[in-house]
């Protein structure tokens, strides 16, 4: 009983847990997690090692003294918003299987969950009011002097690409069109998008959002006081999902 005991209690010591997430996870659809245990113990192997994560269970029969093994879980998270993984339990019932011992994790590092993705109208609609501003293709690449028509300002717009003549013409704000410049932005105001449920709205905002950026088309983004100056980068793209993600989060 002294050397189960001994040899039971050792078997979850020096051991170095390592858990990443998929660098953007969706509510409600499968996301990898990849789990890795390095053996930190100089001579002594693992044996028969469980890991539960998220009631998810990995298995790792061995692991040789300094060395490291890795596994993957697909997990799904139903809901948006901000997570932790909380406590993850190692056991085994190493060496005779009489007892299972177990040793615990507390992960406390958070991540946000993005809202789902819906597909909805709302796409095809702003790829429509895009076309009517009058946006178009060019075959050419340009320079920044290839002006190619002269369109109504859109917040966000650069201001040295302000066509002040034309502005002082019309009085109203002018920017010059140029052929390296072609995308018209797309604002989207949340409180004006005519779908009465608050999560499939988030969710067809979010998905609108995922395909005009993956076409590289400026989004801009007004959701109660906070509003977003229109841009295509993937840090923009990020913290638009965020903002979404958290929506209400705050409400009392």
């Amino acid at each position: 009983m002294g050397i189960s005991g001994f040899f039971g209690r050792n078997n979850l010591s020096k051991i170095e847990l390592k858990v990443e997430l998929a660098p953007e996870i969706f509510a409600t659809a499968k996301t990898p997690v990849s789990v890795s245990v390095t053996n930190k113990r100089r001579f002594l192997p693992i044996f028969l090692l469980r890991i539960n994560i998220q009631n998810r269970e990995l298995f790792f029969p061995f692991i040789e003294a300094g060395k490291s093994a890795s596994k993957h879980v697909d997990m799904t998270f139903e809901q948006r918003g901000r997570y932790t993984l909380g406590l993850i339990s190692l056991n085994s019932a190493f060496p005779f299987n009489f007892f299972v011992r177990y040793k615990w994790y507390n992960e406390e590092s958070s991540f946000v969950v993005f809202p789902r993705l819906q597909q909805c109208k709302l796409f095809s609609f702003y790829e429509k009011e895009r076309h009517s501003k009058g946006e178009y293709s060019s075959d050419t690449a340009g320079f920044d002097s290839d002006i190619i028509s002269i369109r109504e300002y859109v917040p966000g717009d650069p201001i040295k690409y302000i066509n002040w003549k034309a502005t002082a013409r019309t009085g109203e704000l002018k920017t010059k069109e140029l052929s390296s410049l072609t995308f018209q932005p797309v604002i989207i105001d949340f409180s004006t998008v005519d779908i009465e449920n608050t999560e499939e709205k988030i969710s067809c905002v979010t998905y609108a959002i995922v395909q005009l950026i993956k076409k590289n088309i400026p989004i801009g983004l007004r959701l109660g006081s906070i509003f977003f100056s229109p841009s295509a980068s993937c840090s923009h793209r990020t913290n638009l999902l965020t903002e979404l993600a958290l929506y209400g989060a705050h409400e009392s």
